[in-house]
């Protein structure tokens, strides 16, 4: 049962809201309570939720301990009540509109940083309410506080210079406390992330605002009866309109399209080779009319504009994006989203493995590497490259610098070797990689965009798919088309898609290739002459496939095994700071070609 009190005097917190809980741990079960108090959650959370809902059923216990974690760790640390300024029909507007937790980070809270205020839509404080709140909250900070304060907030940016979000820095620190170890927290953040793309079950989310009522002094049967069924409707509709029903215990991954996808952290997809993930079991509904053939598989950057990924996965059936970062598969990171049909089960990586640092792949560098510069991969790989103006600064820079550089010259030449990708060729001397460099991390055969000027090479490069990662998720297509395929290829690039199938051993017997690019197009067009004796079939632009060629290409082939595609990503990557205008931007907007072709294929294999 929650309790709550309000708590002042030498509290450094003035108002602060303190949940307790009876906790008495259940002898039946004390090693799962071991299990997931070594996963980051707190031991009296775990013993709590097994006793509310038994341990049987380890999938909707993981989900419970998410959603306490969510819901109330963030009301048990450095929380201001301002609901106390708020009357009580204020307090039922804010559980029909659910609540929003502004952490010490958000640009409000920083105002009267360290607190964190709960802000509810509709409702506004007036100026001398929050003043006065704000005077009683200062006037208890004291050094111990600040100083905390100063430590969390050095420990929040060493996270985030690591890779993780701020939020995610946040929980880990409100799990492990200030003080905890630097590493305690990433392994906190790394184990709370292993469900990462877990949503909240609708029963549990209402169960949640029970208990919120509760700490709050509240009283759920004042919540009033009209209010609370509106509440179960909305949520209800919520259900209905993904998809969902009632009757599951498995938590639905694919119902959050009002809201941005979650992406996991580390991104390693539904399964990767040697890579576990203990306790969570992926499930994905994906409806009868939906399954292969024909299989289809898109990829897009991950790190897209908010609610860009809930578009294309209800574009693309509902399905769940698999997020994966190819720094677990080989020496680069390269992080992409993908939405398939495909089967998940007995996927087998392409063979040899590849290299998985830097010095593994390219050895011959590790002499002139400086001790100071600790990368073992590389950043994703752009379609630009740092030319000869700036290595030659950073050559200059070190030159006339003491030895080791100080802790600045170091940072600002780490900062563009990371930037830029660079690698040690000489004393104080960087340079790019070259593009047979790139191919090989990619997983491209050597030379395989040679003929072409660099600048081309470096840009078809940047678009292409990672072929291990590609190939990795096709593997499921060899057992079942042990007489080849036939693929339709949209966005075709260099054959990424294409080179996993070839690397795979799979047969392309034809190949309707759409890419508008002509160096790109010359570049596949090459290899394919070199290596498939199948039927190559060249169009210029997803535009001006129409739905009747479409037909007719199913009719004369019998139809299409695998539809594979990536459309530009202009609008859409991070690095674009000028046009990064989503889905409707001038490039990325030929998405809704993919989803109209994809379409009329399903549509003329329907009609064979």
């Amino acid at each position: 049962m929650f309790q709550n009190s309000y708590l002042s005097g030498s509290s450094p917190h003035a108002f602060e809201l303190y949940i307790h809980l009876d906790w008495k741990l259940p002898s039946s079960s004390p090693s799962l309570v071991k299990r997931y108090v070594a996963m980051g959650f707190p031991k009296e959370m775990v013993v709590t939720s097994i006793k509310e809902i038994g341990h049987s059923d380890q999938n909707a216990l993981l989900e419970l301990l998410l959603t306490y974690k969510v819901y109330c760790e963030g009301v048990e640390t450095e929380c201001i009540a301002v609901l106390l300024v708020c009357n009580f029909d204020e307090l039922e507007n804010l559980f029909v509109l659910d609540i929003t937790l502004f952490s010490s980070n958000s640009k409000f809270a920083n105002q009267l940083c360290p607190l964190v205020y709960f802000v509810v839509q509709d409702i506004v404080y007036s100026r001398s309410d929050m003043r006065r709140v704000r005077k009683e909250v200062e006037a208890k900070l004291d050094n111990d506080f600040v100083q905390e304060m100063f430590e969390k907030d050095e420990k929040i940016n060493s996270l985030v210079d690591m890779g993780f979000s701020e939020d995610e820095a946040n929980m880990a620190i409100i799990r492990c406390g200030v003080d905890g170890d630097l590493s305690v927290l990433v392994h906190s953040i790394s184990a709370s992330r292993v469900a990462g793309n877990l949503n909240l079950s609708n029963h549990q989310n209402i169960a949640i605002c029970v208990h919120l009522w509760q700490v709050m002094g509240g009283c759920f049967d004042s919540f009033g009866g009209r209010k609370k069924a509106r509440l179960v409707e909305e949520r209800k509709k919520k259900r209905k309109r993904c998809g969902c029903t009632g009757q599951s215990n498995q938590p639905s991954l694919d119902c959050n399209h009002d809201e941005d996808m979650l992406i996991p952290n580390p991104m390693v997809g539904f399964n990767l080779p040697n890579y576990s993930l203990p306790l969570v079991r992926v499930t994905r509904r994906i409806l009868e009319q939906d399954m292969g053939p024909p299989y289809f598989y898109y990829e897009n950057v991950a790190r897209a504009p908010t609610g860009v990924w809930a578009t294309i996965s209800r574009s693309l059936y509902d399905i769940q994006p698999e997020f994966v970062d190819s720094k677990h598969l080989c020496a680069t990171a390269r992080k992409r989203g993908y939405i398939h049909n495909l089967p998940i089960e007995n996927r087998a990586p392409l063979l040899p493995l590849p290299p998985m640092t830097i010095f593994e792949a390219f050895p011959r560098y590790k002499k002139w590497w400086p001790s100071w510069d600790q990368r073992t991969q590389f950043n994703c790989l752009l379609t630009g490259v740092a030319g000869p103006k700036l290595t030659g600064k950073i050559g200059r820079a070190l030159a006339s610098a003491n030895t080791p550089p100080s802790q600045s010259i170091q940072k600002y030449v780490i900062d563009h070797c990371k930037r830029y990708n660079l690698v040690w060729v000489g004393k104080n001397k960087v340079a790019k990689l070259e593009p047979q460099e790139i191919e090989y991390l990619l997983g491209f055969p050597k030379d395989h965009t040679r003929g072409l000027g660099d600048t081309n090479r470096y840009k078809s490069l940047g678009n292409s798919f990672h072929v291990d990662t590609v190939a990795y998720h096709l593997s499921v297509l060899k057992g079942m088309f042990p007489n080849g395929v036939n693929v339709l290829s949209l966005f075709t690039g260099i054959g990424g898609g294409e080179v996993a199938l070839h690397r795979l051993g799979i047969n392309m017997r034809t190949v309707v290739s759409v890419e508008i690019d002509k160096a790109s197009k010359r570049i596949f067009r090459d290899w394919w002459n070199q290596t498939q004796t199948g039927t190559l079939i060249e169009i210029d632009d997803v535009k001006s496939l129409t739905d009747d060629q479409v037909a007719t290409y199913v009719t004369t082939f019998g139809g299409f095994d695998l539809v594979i595609g990536g459309s530009p990503c202009n609008n859409l990557a991070g690095c674009n700071r000028s046009s990064r205008h989503g889905l409707e931007g001038k490039q990325s907007v030929l998405f809704h070609h993919y989803v109209r072709i994809l379409n009329a294929v399903k549509s003329a294999m329907a009609r064979k």
